[in-house]
């Protein structure tokens, strides 16, 4: 009789602790709602700290001029590296020579 009464404490003890587990996490989501209503001060200083859309375009158009004054540079570069190496003036053998082994 005594085991089954200490069962049951134990039972309604975490009964309990769920119970107030589940309040306080409830109260705490209520009360997260709480607060300053009026954000437009919040508003305001994200809107000053946001670079006007001309700024955002001029960047945009410098960066794609200095890629493309980048492109032309390393072009320029490989074309000039192209036309340092020699020539091949060398004649290809014909068929006949390639076929003629007994040379060797």
């Amino acid at each position: 009789m005594v085991a089954a009464d200490i069962s049951t404490i134990e039972g309604d003890q975490v009964a309990m602790n769920k119970l107030i587990f589940a309040i306080a996490g409830a109260g705490a989501i209520l009360l997260s709602g709480c607060g300053s209503k009026d954000n437009q001060d919040t508003v305001n200083n994200a809107e000053m700290n946001q670079p006007a859309s001309e700024d955002l375009n001029q960047a945009a158009m410098d960066a794609a001029n200095d890629a493309a004054n980048a492109q032309a540079a390393a072009t320029a570069a490989l074309n000039k590296l192209d036309e340092a190496v020699p020539a091949d003036n060398a004649t290809n053998p014909s068929d006949a020579q390639e076929q003629n082994v007994s040379g060797m």
